[in-house]
C-alpha cells in the first residue's frame, strides 16, 4: 500500500489564512478524486475542524452531496499524532493538517512528518518576521525561531532516511497593485528564499467571498453545487488563484482539473 503525501499548513502566526487555505487545498483535492483526511491540530480555536463541521451539517441541512475529506480524530497521551495518521493512511491519498498559529508540541511534530509545507503570510514587513529577523533598515539578519523548526524538521527527516521537505510560502492577502511595499516584500522574500530553502508563491487576495463561506462550511468550488449559476469577476479569479496554487504545489499523481 502507498504511503499516504502529507500535506502540513503551518506558520506561528493567527489570521494568515491557514484554515482558508486547507480546506480549499482538501476540498479540491476531493474534487478531482483523490482520497484526502483532514486533522485540526489547533485544539483551541478549531478553525479548520469547524469548517469541516460547518461543511457537513450544511449538506446534510440542504441535502445536498458535497464532497469533503475526512475527518480524523486524535486521542490521548503524549503522542495523538502517529495513531490518527496511521488510521488515515488506511484509506487517504493525501492527509492534510492544519496547525495552530503558535508553537506547540504537535505543530513541532507534524512539520517532521511533512512531505508538502505550505506556510501562508499577509504581505509585509509586519508578518516578515514569521521567516526571519529583519534589522530596522530591512535587512536580514537570520532565520526566525519558526523557520530554525523547519530546518529541525528537516534534519530530523534526513536522519530517518525520509525525503525532503518540499517549503511553499504563500503571499496571501496581495494588493492588486504593484506597489512599492509589495515589490520590496517580493525581493526580500526570494533572498530569503534561497538562504532557507522554500519556494514562493501567490495565495489568496483578501475577499469577502471567504468570510461569507465559512459559517456554511462552503469553498469556491462549491458556488454551483448550491445554485450560483454565474460567477462575479471577483469569484471567478479566486477561482483561478485556487487552480495556480494547486498546480504550484506540484503534488504526486495530481492534475489540476476543475
Amino acid at each position: 500500500m502507498a504511503v499516504a503525501h502529507i500535506i502540513v499548513v503551518g506558520n506561528e502566526k493567527g489570521g494568515s489564512g491557514k484554515s482558508t487555505t486547507s480546506m480549499h487545498v482538501a476540498t479540491a483535492l476531493v474534487r478531482m478524486g483523490h482520497r484526502v483526511g483532514g486533522l485540526d491540530l489547533d485544539v483551541r480555536q478549531r478553525s479548520f475542524g469547524r469548517y469541516l463541521e460547518n461543511r457537513a451539517h450544511f449538506a446534510q441541512r440542504e441535502g445536498l452531496d458535497l464532497p469533503m475529506p475526512v475527518i480524523g480524530t486524535m486521542g490521548e497521551g503524549g503522542d495523538p499524532l502517529t495513531p490518527a495518521l496511521t488510521q488515515l493512511e488506511k484509506t487517504c491519498d493525501f492527509i492534510l493538517l492544519d496547525c495552530p498559529g503558535s508553537h506547540t508540541k504537535l505543530s513541532q511534530m507534524a512539520h517532521t512528518v511533512a512531505d508538502t509545507l505550505i506556510t501562508p503570510m499577509n504581505d509585509s514587513f509586519v508578518d516578515f518576521d514569521l521567516l526571519a529577523r529583519l534589522s530596522p533598515e530591512g535587512k536580514i539578519l537570520g532565520p526566525s525561531i519558526y523557520a530554525e523548526m523547519v530546518w529541525s524538521a528537516r534534519q530530523m527527516r534526513a536522519q530517518a532516511g525520509a525525503g525532503p521537505i518540499d517549503w511553499l510560502v504563500l503571499r496571501n492577502r496581495l494588493g492588486t497593485q504593484q506597489m512599492h511595499n509589495k515589490r520590496k516584500v517580493g525581493g526580500a522574500l526570494q533572498t530569503l528564499s534561497k538562504r532557507i530553502g522554500f519556494r514562493v508563491a501567490p495565495g489568496f487576495s483578501e475577499r469577502v467571498i471567504f468570510r461569507e463561506l465559512f459559517p456554511r462550511g462552503l469553498t469556491l468550488l462549491d458556488l454551483k453545487d448550491i445554485g450560483t449559476e454565474q460567477l462575479s469577476m471577483s469569484n471567478i479569479a479566486a477561482r483561478q488563484e485556487l487552480r495556480d496554487l494547486v498546480a504550484e504545489l506540484n503534488l504526486p499523481g495530481v492534475s489540476v482539473n476543475f
